[in-house]
């Protein structure tokens, strides 16, 4: 039986540019259930290895950060909302 939720990291394809080889890693989170499921892919970090020393490099999700803050905007605008409706 598949596990109802499962976080994938994996890499991707390896690109080589001059003496840099460049691989892009991601995270997926896949959500599972009957005649269906889900896959939400972000980015995480590139690898860069030049000359045998590797560097990670982190990925800065800005669409991550934008819906976090809406959610966060949406919420805090209902409660005020409400609190105000039964203040009147």
């Amino acid at each position: 039986m598949v596990a109802p939720i499962e976080i994938r990291t994996q890499d991707g394809e390896p690109v080589t540019a001059g003496e840099h080889t460049i691989t892009p890693r991601s995270q997926a989170v896949i959500v599972h259930w009957p005649n269906g499921g889900l896959v939400w892919n972000r980015p995480v970090s590139i690898l860069v290895e030049r000359d045998g020393q590797y560097r990670r490099i982190p990925v800065v999700d800005v669409t991550r950060i934008v819906v976090i803050l809406l959610a966060v905007a949406g919420t805090i605008l209902i409660i005020y909302t409400a609190a105000r409706s039964n203040d009147e």
